[in-house]
């Protein structure tokens, strides 16, 4: 923050988007025309190919629709063929049946006529919903006898639902396989189906299912309806919820192959638990890490079936729970990783189903999900930089997730965006020292994409905008050479940015010259608290600032000289809003290489020319060396720092000084309601 501040400096811009184009399309490059419809008449909105496909829909598929059998090498659908986006059932239909491969988008819902009706997907296709905006009502999708290289993912298929529960007369699937093989269904949200959610019939074979959210249904997950022992099957990471029966039933499956899969009867509702994993005739069935709650007969089995059971979590299941047999080894026809049993529940309900923007599901997604990340420089952790591991995490995540940072010096810029909340970055060596966060923006650095310069806020080695972020053990830092740039006409170098609530930053050091910690809230009239403690904040300039409420307890807050060698600072520049706690600082020691007398202890912050504000600092109990001014308060920018407030409560060393005009206390009363409970309004801190 400048010593003359201007109105422009601080202005925020903006982003557009384009109107009305879904994000996923947006991103992958396609274009839309057309008003269309919901419903299967005339192709209002025509299908437009997209120059090339992108990633999520190019995807292969892992588990046993990955090996290498009847005469196809995997499963990777349309991805060798045009890419087309469709909102409508006609042109749905005429690419999901044609002879030559596509990337099939849905982007919109498609209500389908008549109603059950099952389109025919012939081989070579990813059918793929855009966002989640694809969602197909009242019918499905059918794979006949030879149809091969399938994959459906990222859709919603919902609603064929006649309203008979063992409905004997509407076979109205979402997915129906008859002979089909090399199939992925992956990342869907099945429910409310007349029949099946998914049937495998009739000898398909070389089938994933992953990543799925099955509800609301009767006879969910069926496969079999063959004399031959044939099928292949992988079913992992599913989320079946207020399903009755074929969750799934298994008949006659050569390898059937159940993983990290979360079964779920939730009580007080109108569905009850038949019985969950079911291995009938002679299958052979291995079942490991998955999460059974409140199930009746969790696992059942034929005599004539084998069933291998490990590390899988029953909790409030009662009935049949059966394992026997001898069945085969996963790893001698593929690859996987086993996500614990424990960290099931929490990892589907964040991660099944329809992405915003989905890809293959990584290890890394998947410990994002589960509450861990680790990123390593040399390439030992699952990301190289930090900004990698924070893209990783869900959207809206519902739990903590901690991003570890093995030491290393990462140069780089990190964002963590608003919708990514519960984040910890924690720093893995043997001192703060040894992890370190580092670039060297400014105010008034050109920006890379030649779009302007960065302002002050933008300056930030890292921001943070999401809620109840944490960091330890590791350092921030701005390493503007303020020497070298003596052309910019503003030195306001951030290393650490926060707009947000609930910010706890434990055993970090923050270090920069001018206005190395900006504390500011998410919007004026939004509460922002951070609470520093056991920590180091380095700087010269106004280098604690902004608006938000913070607390600097038991920390070491360090004085610089400035570029030049000369000693002149200032500690804190708060632009509080009125009725709000400002910047507390509380059993700390403000000291530095620097001349005494030489830096004032604050002044205040009228962002923008704003006289509403009330800017607030108080220093209490902390022990200050001999820098610190005699009159350690001064004015800003035209406003008067005794128009605010502005106090010392008991603090020691050679810096301190008695009650004056110059030097308000508080007085024993008045430091009662100054204490870090009255800051923090009703939140307690804790390293989680």
């Amino acid at each position: 923050m400048s010593e003359h501040r201007s109105r422009a400096r601080h202005r925020r811009g903006s982003k557009l988007l384009a109107a009305g184009l879904p994000l996923a399309l947006a991103a992958a490059g396609m274009v839309v025309y057309g008003t269309g419809s919901d419903g299967g008449g005339t192709a209002q909105a025509a299908a437009v190919t997209a120059p090339a496909a992108p990633a999520w829909a190019t995807a292969t598929a892992d588990g046993f629709a990955s090996v290498n059998a009847l005469g196809q090498n995997g499963t990777y659908g349309g991805r060798d063929g045009r890419t087309v986006t469709v909102r409508t059932q006609a042109d749905l239909e005429k690419y999901a049946t044609a002879a030559e491969p596509y990337v099939v988008v849905v982007a919109g819902t498609i209500t389908m006529d008549p109603v059950g009706k099952e389109i025919e997907v012939a081989s070579d296709k990813t059918i793929v919903g855009a966002g989640t905006s694809g969602h197909i009502v009242g019918g499905g999708f059918f794979l006949g006898r030879g149809v091969h290289n399938v994959i459906i993912r990222n859709l919603t298929i919902r609603d064929a639902y006649q309203g008979v529960w063992n409905d004997k007369e509407h076979d109205f699937d979402a997915v129906q396989m008859d002979g089909a093989h090399h199939v992925w269904i992956d990342h869907n949200d099945l429910r409310n189906m007349a029949d099946g959610l998914i049937d495998v019939r009739k000898d398909s074979t070389y089938v994933t299912v992953s990543w799925n959210r099955l509800s609301r249904n009767n006879k969910t997950f069926g496969i079999g309806w063959t004399e031959n022992v044939t099928t292949d099957i992988t079913i992992h990471h599913n989320w079946f919820r207020e399903t009755e029966q074929r969750n799934p039933s298994t008949d006659n499956a050569a390898h059937a192959h159940l993983y990290n899969n979360y079964l779920e009867d939730v009580a007080g509702t109108d569905i009850t638990s038949s019985y969950g994993n079911y291995a009938r005739g002679g299958t052979r069935m291995v079942l490991e890490n998955s999460y059974f709650r409140g199930v009746n007969n969790p696992v059942i089995k034929d005599p004539t079936a084998s069933v291998v059971q490990r590390g899988n979590v029953f909790a409030g299941t009662s009935g049949r729970n059966e394992s026997g047999g001898t069945a085969f080894d996963p790893t001698s026809y593929y690859a996987y990783t086993l996500d614990a049993a424990a960290d099931v529940p929490a990892l589907l309900t964040a991660q099944a189903g329809p992405r915003s923007a989905i890809g293959t599901t990584t290890a890394a997604a998947k410990a994002a999900a589960a509450g861990t990340l680790t990123v390593a420089r040399d390439g030992t952790g699952q990301y190289r930089t930090v900004q990698a591991a924070v893209n990783a995490v869900p959207a809206n995540n519902p739990s903590r997730v901690v991003i570890s940072i093995k030491p290393g010096t990462y140069r780089e810029t990190v964002k963590v965006p608003s919708n990514k909340p519960h984040v910890t970055f924690q720093g893995t060596g043997g001192s703060r020292k040894d992890t370190v966060i580092v670039f060297d923006n400014a105010a008034g650095t050109p920006k890379p994409d030649g779009s302007g310069t960065y302002g002050t806020s933008g300056s930030a080695t890292v921001a943070v905008e999401a809620d109840d972020f944490q960091a330890r053990n590791l350092t921030i830092s701005n390493d503007f050479d303020e020497r070298a740039h003596q052309s910019l006409t503003g030195h306001q170098a951030v290393a650490l940015r926060t707009a947000a609530d609930k910010v706890l930053l434990d055993g970090v050091i923050v270090e920069g010259d001018q206005d190395t910690l900006l504390l500011d809230t998410a919007a004026k009239d939004r509460l922002g608290r951070v609470y520093v403690t056991g920590s180091y904040v380095v700087g010269n300039v106004d280098f604690i600032f902004g608006r938000a409420t913070a607390v600097i307890d038991r920390s070491v807050i360090t004085l610089k000289k400035r570029w030049d060698g000369t000693s002149a600072g200032y500690v804190t520049a708060p632009s509080t809003a009125a009725n709000r706690k400002g910047i507390l600082i509380t059993d700390s020691t403000v000291n530095g290489d620097v001349s005494d007398r030489t830096f004032h202890l604050g002044r205040p912050w009228h962002a923008g020319g704003d006289a509403s504000l009330d800017p607030q600092t108080t220093v209490r109990n902390t022990t200050l060396s001999a820098a610190i001014r005699t009159a350690p308060w001064t004015d800003m920018s035209g406003f008067s720092w005794k128009d605010d407030r502005f106090a010392e409560y008991r603090n020691t060393g050679p810096g301190a000084g008695p009650a004056s005009g110059d030097r308000p206390h508080l007085t024993d009363a008045q430091a009662a309601d100054q204490e870090v409970t009255d800051w923090l309004a009703g939140w307690t801190p804790s390293a989680s």
